[in-house]
């Protein structure tokens, strides 16, 4: 288990849940998943294709939980959690979800689906973090597959950020970004002055694509207006097994 964060800093996890399932949908992992996050003991949660409803899978997949997804996995640990819709269909919905031990103020969710079949959002929280000297904003994110679409929703990341997160505001952008050419790094600069904590400590960003085996680094840290921040290691066992995805985890210094 990771050493305890200090009183000043702040420990950070993104995960995409891929509906609660491993690798090509073979096993229902969201019960591992859920030991899994809790190991990592970390104050902000940032989930992408986390469940809401599923009619389906849940009158056939054993052990389903009755409560949605993001709400079962914050359990008695994370008191605060905001979720926002991003696809509908037929039997239920997915989305983006943040989990918070400090209490969240306020919540939008910004639909950046461009054309196609591809819902993804931005689920903008501000958090009541006590020694940030004012809310703390969290925005978790999903990009689409093509790079044209990954444009046009930076694009409109930035404007989020432009229009509703003050400048001298500590900002926290992550999430699964699908952005194996790395051009986020420098539009987020450019637009927002985040810097990717991977990139910024180890002068690439980390691959986290497949999770058994990572060649694509899809994941992101994005941060602004921290005194420092840096990665922290996660062990492949069990995370490899948990999702399609690797996990990306870091502590950030207010």
């Amino acid at each position: 288990m990771l050493r305890a964060p200090t009183r000043h800093s702040l420990r950070i996890l993104t995960v995409n849940t891929h509906k609660g399932f491993a690798q090509f949908n073979r096993r229902f992992m969201l019960h591992e998943l859920r030991e899994a996050v809790r190991d990592v003991a970390a104050d902000i949660v940032f989930l992408q294709e986390v469940q809401g409803t599923h009619n389906g899978h849940s009158a056939k997949v054993a052990d389903w939980p009755e409560a949605p997804h993001y709400e079962f996995l914050a359990d008695q640990i994370w008191p605060q959690f905001a979720y926002g819709q991003n696809a509908a269909y037929p039997h239920g919905h997915h989305g983006n979800a943040i989990l918070s031990k400090h209490p969240i103020v306020q919540q939008s969710n910004h639909d950046v689906s461009i054309a196609g079949k591809e819902s993804r959002g931005l689920l903008h929280c501000q958090i009541d973090v006590p020694q940030a000297g004012g809310p703390l904003h969290a925005i978790c994110v999903h990009l689409g597959l093509r790079r044209w679409q990954r444009e046009r929703q930076l694009r409109l990341l930035c404007q989020v950020i432009d229009e509703q997160v003050p400048a001298g505001a500590a900002l926290i952008a992550a999430g699964d970004f699908n952005d194996w050419n790395n051009h986020a790094h420098r539009v987020l600069n450019d637009c927002a002055g985040l810097h990717e904590v991977f990139e910024h400590a180890h002068g690439r960003a980390a691959k986290t694509f497949p999770a058994r085996f990572p060649l694509f680094p899809l994941d992101r840290i994005y941060v602004r207006n921290f005194s420092a921040y840096a990665p922290l290691a996660l062990p492949s066992s069990p995370w490899s097994s948990l999702s399609d995805h690797a996990p990306l985890a870091a502590e950030v210094r207010l």
